[in-house]
């Protein structure tokens, strides 16, 4: 079994900026309640191609990340085939080995996972999540004195393992998701923007 994917990420948490989590400190907050979604701009799992397709979470946190035991909902992209659907399931319940599986290793309980649609957009840094009645976020990365954005590298947690993360902040940041019981709308919080490429 095997995958190969490229693509990009988008994440943003109740944190203030910079979210302590990805340095291995405890949240803000004392939990984390956050949503973040993996879009595959190229990639290939035993076959099946799952280019263009988005997956996503949302997830609440008890404690220091690091300790894992999160509790997720996981959502697939509406326009994936049954096949994407399957194959992108297995990488993201680590049955794949590679990075993802050891992502994996943190969630202690899938509350849900469906079909919803998604939308994923990065332009001009600025990036944009919906999906469907669950997330809606908009968020940019800093930018440092020339203009790139301010990256995050060698951290001790990472959702985008081996790659550097751009540090940012949601300007607007809605989650709702009954099963872990999140309800909340927030702005000025923390954000992250990436790009990874896995293999396995």
């Amino acid at each position: 079994m095997s995958y190969r994917l490229e693509g990009s990420i988008l994440e943003v948490c109740e944190c203030k900026v910079l979210c302590p989590c990805w340095i291995g400190e405890d949240p803000d907050n004392g939990t984390c309640r956050s949503a973040m979604a993996y879009h595959y701009e190229k990639g290939v799992i035993d076959g099946v191609d799952v280019s263009g397709i988005t997956v996503a979470f949302a997830a609440f946190i008890p404690g220091n990340v690091l300790k894992g035991d999160w509790r997720v909902a996981m959502y697939v992209d509406n326009n994936a085939t049954d096949a994407q659907f399957d194959a992108l399931l297995s990488v993201h319940r680590g049955e794949r080995g590679g990075p993802l599986a050891e992502l994996v290793k943190l969630i202690g309980e899938v509350v849900s996972v469906e079909r919803a649609p998604i939308e994923y957009t990065v332009r001009d840094g600025k990036g944009r999540l919906t999906v469907g009645q669950t997330v809606d976020a908009e968020l940019e990365p800093y930018r440092g004195p020339t203009g790139e954005p301010t990256t995050l590298v060698e951290s001790i947690f990472s959702t985008i393992p081996g790659s550097p993360a751009y540090v940012g902040k949601a300007n607007k940041f809605r989650l709702k998701n009954d099963k872990l019981g999140i309800d909340f709308t927030l702005s000025g919080h923390n954000a992250i923007q990436g790009s990874f490429s896995f293999a396995s």
